[in-house]
């Protein structure tokens, strides 16, 4: 599985981390999983990425596209 698809959260807040590939991932479905998965943070990336899919027709164009960029 592509690291780009595990989005650790805790790197989220750091907005100083969204200058890699990894850390534009994480901010593009940063309001996403504020919005929809919030009471699944703390059960790990692969619960939350679960979560995404879940409510894949109501994301932001760009986490949309960052889970269909990487197979999901």
């Amino acid at each position: 599985m592509s690291k780009l698809l595990i989005i650790p959260f805790l790197l989220i807040a750091s907005a100083a981390s969204a200058q890699s590939g990894a850390g534009m991932n994480q901010s593009a479905c940063a309001r996403d999983v504020t919005r929809f998965c919030r009471a699944k943070m703390n059960d790990g990336d692969m619960v939350v990425l679960a979560c995404l899919k879940e409510h894949r027709e109501k994301l932001g164009k760009a986490c949309a596209k960052v889970l269909t960029d990487n197979g999901q």
